[in-house]
């Protein structure tokens, strides 16, 4: 047992705060700041034991006929008992490929979390009953065609469904009384809360898998792209972000939450180690650290050797004046220090054994201050406190029908509390457990390090957190995660199955080239009105395909063309001098761009004016002469108005050599880029360096 806990306690870099002398604590905090980040203080205060990062995950790859790909991200889950872990398919992401090896025209539809279920008509109900704050009694069914968690091809139709639902339940719902809007807002509250805990899960093993030695099914824009769409699902407008903006984004939402996990982080271990107990951080197997447990030494505490005890942000009672931990009968740990009180080997001279008896775990996940989840002396004060939050939104918003934005008293009481409860550390009123509760779930799984004593444990408080009557159980979810993938790769070998389903999305995408605004506009008001039942698609063609190819290839290339072009520059500006913005040549590779213009210039018909927008700033934004011309060329085949519009701006700037708005000129004045002095690439004039 003794070798066991030593081992687990080096792999989650066990740190005994309290007993850290005043000069190793300051470089401790510095390290932290220098770092910006808690994975640093974990690997300055025991050096992380290097792992096999290709142990805890693994990839499958299914084809799916007519032009397609099923990619599942399966994950090694430690179940806490003697067996041995098993394989659990999580989470699937359906690639179409339009039956090619051309990355360029791949797109992204389909995404399961396959512990994601359409709830049952009883499980249905039981989410609408008001102020029922607990778990279904029945586990949750498989489905014969497993429901995707985002279509990530259509992700603004989400939108809209939301507006509608909104507006349906403002309008129609609400007038009916209290009951009926109590009923219809718990059910869409707990339906939202099922499908966001679902969501954080995926998001947590997808970022796990980006750090991860697999193999690369995904693309690094892939990845940030599935990422930064599942992030937006809890903003309301969420789905009509630009996809441009998504790496951005998402890089943004990365960096608060590892600020706050750092700040959170750094809390805890501050107000444990004023108060005289132990701070250990829980890893994930990549070594991000999203949540911590405090411990406290069994033998300081019968000698009474602890002073005052401040509960500020610990949201626990003094354990310091607790009888019940005296006699203490629960889960414990034996440990080894040595001398500098730090965790050692039973075998190391000076070596002293401990017992710890655990006191709380938390989420560093979280935005104002560590979230409670487990107390292990008393399982309901987390649910307490949880249940603060949703008791005062259900009763002001769902009886009393009250509104921050339409009630001033109201809204002033609000804030006071907010700012009373925020200021004091008080866990009251709160952000929701939601995330912190999903991405425990799946450390519980994936963590082989904790005791299966211990992680039952956690397992069994933690569940008392979720007030959601939708959640299930870990062990139900696991099963529904194996049945679902099963029933799932049975939906794609089926021909009516999801290669129908792709080939119905693919005839829904010609929309869009068949329809000018106005009859789209008309097609996606009834998918609104409809609550997206009705979908307009068009009939199948022979070159269906075909002009598919085109169309995506245009997207991808101007979407890079975009990116290239508005690289290092603030949003909103548009330089058309090379000295008033940073060189596309030192970083980018400017064969990629050609290739794009070129592709460009081939199906100018198809291009809009977007890409002649990107094209015109990248001109104005390399030195290259290569690059140059080939994006006049591409603004001569260009067949909008934009793109004269630009040859025009070009051809009027009075600081670019004259040979240049020469040539621009021979473009506007009718030459095309077919001519053979133009696609030779040998036109001699351009070549003067520009006159700034």
């Amino acid at each position: 047992m003794a070798n066991t806990v030593i081992s687990r306690t080096a792999n989650c870099q066990f740190k005994r705060s309290r007993s850290i002398p005043n000069r190793a604590a300051l470089w401790l905090v510095a390290c932290f700041l220098l770092q910006f980040g808690c994975q640093a203080l974990a690997q300055t205060a025991v050096p992380a034991q290097p792992t096999d990062q290709n142990e805890f995950l693994r990839l499958e790859v299914k084809p799916v006929s007519g032009g397609g790909e099923l990619i599942t991200i399966q994950a090694k889950v430690e179940d806490g008992r003697d067996s041995a872990p098993l394989w659990i398919p999580m989470v699937s992401v359906l690639r179409d490929t339009l039956g090619d090896s051309n990355p360029d025209n791949d797109r992204l539809r389909y995404l399961w979390a396959l512990s994601y279920t359409r709830p049952t008509f009883w499980r249905r109900l039981t989410g609408a009953v008001p102020f029922l704050y607990t778990h279904a009694v029945k586990n949750p069914k498989p489905a014969k065609n497993p429901p995707p968690l985002i279509d990530l091809a259509t992700v603004d139709q989400g939108v809209w469904e939301k507006l509608a639902w909104s507006a349906l339940q403002a309008i129609l719902l609400d007038p009916y009384g209290t009951p009926v809007r109590a009923s219809t807002r718990a059910y869409r509250q707990n339906i939202t809360d099922y499908r966001q805990s679902q969501i954080i899960q995926a998001l947590s093993l997808l970022s796990l898998y980006q750090e991860s030695g697999q193999p690369r099914a995904f693309t690094g824009g892939e990845l940030k792209e599935i990422q930064a769409r599942l992030l937006l699902t809890d903003k309301t407008f969420g789905g009509l972000v630009n996809q441009r903006k998504l790496p951005r984004f998402y890089e943004k939402e990365n960096t608060k939450a590892r600020d706050e996990r750092g700040h959170n982080w750094e809390l805890l271990r501050q107000q444990a180690e004023a108060n005289n107990l132990i701070f250990e951080p829980l890893l994930m197997p990549d070594g991000s650290a999203t949540h911590a447990l405090l411990w406290i030494d069994k033998a300081e505490l019968q000698s009474g050797a602890a002073a005052r005890f401040d509960g500020r942000f610990l949201n626990f009672s003094n354990p310091w004046t607790d009888h019940r931990l005296q006699t203490w009968r629960g889960y414990s740990e034996r440990r080894f220090f040595d001398t500098d009180q730090r965790p050692a080997n039973p075998e190391t001279p000076g070596a002293t054994e401990v017992e710890l008896i655990p006191l709380a775990l938390y989420g560093l996940d979280n935005p104002k201050i560590p979230a409670l989840l487990v107390d292990f002396r008393d399982g309901g004060n987390p649910r307490r406190r949880e249940m603060s939050r949703r008791v005062l939104q259900d009763v002001t918003r769902n009886v009393l029908a009250l509104s921050q934005f339409g009630d001033l008293p109201y809204f002033m009481g609000r804030s006071t509390l907010n700012f009373v409860t925020g200021k004091r550390g008080m866990d009251f009123n709160q952000p929701s457990r939601l995330k912190t509760y999903a991405q425990l779930k799946l450390l519980l799984s994936l963590n082989a390090s904790l005791e299966p004593e211990l992680r039952s444990g956690i397992r069994d408080r933690a569940g008392l957190v979720s007030l959601n009557p939708l959640e299930s159980g870990d062990e139900a979810e696991r099963r529904l995660a194996q049945d679902q993938y099963t029933a799932l790769l049975n939906y794609a070998a089926n021909p009516d199955g999801l290669p129908a389903r792709v080939a119905r999305d693919r005839r829904t995408e010609m929309v869009k080239l068949e329809h000018g605004q106005p009859a789209r506009f008309m097609f996606r008001l009834a998918n609104v009105l409809s609550l997206g039942r009705y979908t307009h698609s068009e009939k199948e063609t022979a070159d269906l395909n075909e002009r598919l190819d085109v169309a995506r290839q245009m997207a991808f290339h101007t979407n890079f063309l975009q990116e290239v072009a508005h690289s290092g520059l603030h949003p909103g500006k548009r330089p058309f001098s090379l000295a008033a913005s940073p060189r596309l040549d030192v970083v980018w590779d400017l064969s990629e761009i050609r290739s794009s213009l070129r592709f460009l210039a081939e199906h100018g018909e198809a291009a809009g004016s977007k890409a002649a927008t990107a094209t015109a700033q990248i001109f104005s934004r390399t030195g290259d002469d290569d690059v140059r011309r080939d994006c006049l060329a591409t603004l001569s085949q260009i067949n909008n108005k934009k793109a004269r519009t630009e040859l025009t701006r070009i051809a009027q700037q009075p600081n670019l050599a004259q040979s240049w708005r020469d040539l621009t000129s021979l473009y506007l004045g009718g030459r095309r880029s077919t001519d053979p002095t133009l696609s030779s690439g040998t036109v001699s004039t351009p070549g003067q360096p520009d006159q700034h």
